[in-house]
């Protein structure tokens, strides 16, 4: 990605990295797992998140757990869209990077997975950098 970077101190450096993780996210083709993907988009829900909490100044667990990271959000004074709320289902995909029994993930749940990944990072954007409405 080329573009400034930040300390990693800088909420807008955690968003930098979610907007990478989102981009690899969506590079799908034929000779990538989905589960690899998804992973990708767990990271780019769960950098957001940590960006947002940094950008208000709460502290947060290094966890990949989005659920117990979505449950600081109401600490920050801004509101949690259903969208974004349903970021605690990408934490599954924490794990599916490692080669081990897991079910094959679907194109549609990829899918789904990529467009909760967007959703969060659209959110963390419009806070961190006052984009949008």
């Amino acid at each position: 990605m080329t573009g400034r970077r930040y300390d990693w101190t800088d909420p807008r450096e955690w968003l930098n990295r979610a907007r990478s993780s989102l981009r690899h996210a969506k590079a799908a083709d034929e000779s990538v797992y989905l589960e690899d993907l998804c992973y990708d988009a767990q990271q780019a829900g769960e950098k957001a998140i940590k960006g947002v909490l940094l950008h208000k100044r709460i502290p947060f667990p290094y966890v990949h757990d989005l659920d117990r990271l979505l449950q600081l959000v109401p600490n920050t004074g801004e509101a949690l869209p259903e969208a974004v709320s349903q970021a605690g289902d990408l934490t599954r995909y924490a794990a599916v990077r490692y080669p081990r029994v897991f079910s094959q993930v679907t194109e549609q749940e990829y899918q789904q997975a990529l467009s909760v990944a967007e959703e969060v990072v659209l959110w963390a954007e419009r806070i961190i950098l006052g984009k949008g409405p």
